[in-house]
């Protein structure tokens, strides 16, 4: 069982700032949470040293970019001991943006990002199913991404 880090109200008010916005000077968070700049930078620093930040990042609207089909692909193997080995391959296929080993009906759960449906297709027929191991797939398209936002930090 995972061990749970113990952070505080100060800790939980940082994160819950810098959430919605990893650009947001510390000096800015300190004036929130009434500390010092130097408080916040070595809270930030702790929560990174000890895992509970991971990074940070600019998010790119894929539409934007060229990526207009969204899917939701559930993938079944022919025997669950070859997991990590699709696993292995699956990173290597770019429009795979997330990757998460289920329950329930698929093994395997992807999301992926491509530019059309042609696109979608050729991912599917020429790089999922063509993996060893995988006995088959389904997939569902996003119509659309009503919302998607951080867990709140309790």
């Amino acid at each position: 069982m995972e061990e749970i880090l113990q952070i505080d109200s100060l800790d939980r008010k940082i994160l819950s700032i810098i959430q919605g916005n990893a650009r947001v000077p510390f000096l800015e968070v300190a004036r929130e949470c009434g500390v010092s700049g130097a408080a916040i930078h070595q809270r930030v620093q702790k929560l990174i040293k000890i895992g509970v930040i991971t990074g940070s990042e600019f998010i790119v609207d894929p539409q934007k970019v060229g990526y207009h089909t969204c899917a939701y692909i559930g993938i079944f193997l022919e025997k669950a001991g070859l997991f990590r080995d699709v696993l292995d391959e699956l990173k290597d296929i770019k429009e795979i943006v997330q990757c998460d080993y289920t329950t329930g009906n698929y093994a395997i759960f992807v999301k992926v990002y491509t530019r059309d449906n042609t696109h979608l297709k050729n991912i599917i027929a020429d790089k999922i199913q063509a993996i060893r191991g995988i006995s088959r797939t389904e997939t569902f398209i996003c119509l659309e991404e009503c919302f998607s936002r951080h867990i709140p930090v309790l």
